[in-house]
Parts: structure tokens; sequence; C-alpha cells
């Protein structure tokens, strides 16, 4: 039997009130996948990764996790995902271990179990020095390292990041994606990054094309380039948003 896509996104369409924000959008992960959604801001992104989370329901089509479907078995699908949202969601007044902590709380985790999960994801982020400082004393690119580090903690085998590198220096910003990449490699997480910022979808990335909340290309990234017959992937993202307007809904 073929295993369950670690996600997959089926015929999904959703809409806030007459204006259409995705229409049949449809793809899959597999585990060990590394995949950028690649959009324009309002093509579609942030509802996408809501529904995805639960936050919103979705009414037409289907998402599901491992198999488990987001809809009727929220509890096991969501179990599996780790999540870095686009806005931060750290407490600034806690220390960067009772953010984490708080975490592995909410996850049903006894904090016996939670505190080598904690040692670990710190240790791999560089920020084992920094773990008794209250998360408003870091950069922002600490404190996005220390909401991947927390989005790990559970050991979830699906990883969605929104924006991650907004306001990031290009060092932040590096890491990051060495750091996200590295664990699809050596873990088999499977990685859905949506960014609007066409460089960090390196040559040996998957790519989904999001624009006017349709899906205008999916595969490995060498393929999206050939077939809409460009040079570069920033090339054959303009040509393909050229021939579709956009809707103008929400993000």
């Amino acid at each position: 039997m073929t295993p369950a896509p670690a996600l997959a996104v089926a015929a999904v369409s959703h809409a806030f009130g007459p204006r259409a924000a995705l229409d049949q959008v449809s793809f899959e992960l597999r585990p060990g996948d590394f995949t950028v959604l690649l959009g324009l801001n309002g093509a579609g992104k942030t509802t996408l990764f809501s529904l995805i989370t639960g936050l919103y329901h979705c009414g037409r089509g289907r998402i599901s996790v491992f198999g488990h479907d987001i809809s009727t078995a929220p509890s096991p699908a969501l179990a599996r995902i780790g999540v870095v949202f686009q806005q931060s969601t750290l407490d600034l007044d806690l220390t960067v271990e009772q953010n984490l902590f708080y975490h592995a709380a909410l996850h049903g985790m006894a904090r016996a179990a939670a505190a080598p999960r904690i040692a670990a994801e710190l240790d791999r982020v560089g920020l084992t020095a920094r773990r008794r400082d209250r998360a408003r004393h870091l950069s922002g690119g600490q404190r996005r390292r220390v909401e991947v580090a927390r989005a790990l903690i559970h050991d979830p085998a699906l990883l969605l990041l929104d924006e991650p590198t907004v306001g990031l220096d290009m060092e932040s910003r590096g890491f990051l994606l060495d750091h996200v990449r590295r664990l699809c490699a050596e873990q088999r997480l499977a990685v859905l990054w949506a960014t609007h910022l066409i460089d960090e979808a390196g040559i040996d990335a998957r790519a989904i094309v999001l624009h006017g909340g349709r899906v205008l290309a999916e595969g490995p990234v060498p393929a999206i380039v050939r077939d809409a017959g460009a040079a570069t992937l920033k090339a054959a993202f303009d040509t393909l948003v050229a021939a579709v307007p956009a809707t103008g809904g929400p993000p």
C-alpha cells in the first residue's frame, strides 16, 4: 500500500463573501519534500495555511495530513503539524524556555518529556546560551529561530512556515533556509515554505506557484522553468502570473 502523503490538498476553494481567495487548489507533499509556496501578497498563501491548520473551516475540497482529514479528524491531523506563522506569536515577557515549555504543555507533553526536546531544538538553532533570556531581548532573527524550535518541540512530521523571513537580514534568512532544508534531508520532515521571495526557492526545491487563488504551476523548479520556456524561475514566475489576473481577495 502506498503511504499517505504528508499533506494532500484536493480541490480546495475558499471565499470571503463574493471574493474568491482560493479556487480549486490541489497538490501533495511527501516526507522529505521542501516545497516553496510562491506567490505575491494577496495570492492566497495565508488563507491556505489557515485552512490547513484549522483556523478556517474547509467547506469546499479536502485537506488531509498523513491520511487524517482536517475537518473530520482534526486532532490526529493537527498533532502532526508544526507551524511558524507570519506574525510573531512569542510572549515577549516570558523567557525562551518558558515560551517553549508553554507550547509543549499545549500539546500535552509532560515537562520531563519536553525538557530534552527543548534542549535539542535550542542547540540546533544556536540559542542554548539565551534560553533564560526574555524573548523581548532577542533580535528579530533570534526570535524566528525560537519560533522554529517551538514548532518542532512536539516532533511533527509536517512543518508549515508562512513568510518566515520577512523583515530579517540576509544572514538570518540564510540560516533559517539552511536549517529547515537540513531537517528535510536528515529527518524526512515535509515542509511547506510560503514566500513571495523567489530566491528562497533553490534549484533543487519543489515549488507551487499560487496566483489569484489558483495553482499555476507545481513541480521541481527546473521543470517549472522549462515548461514556461524561461531561463530562470523569476522569468517563469513573471510569465505565469502575467497571464492570469489576481482576484483581489484576502492574502
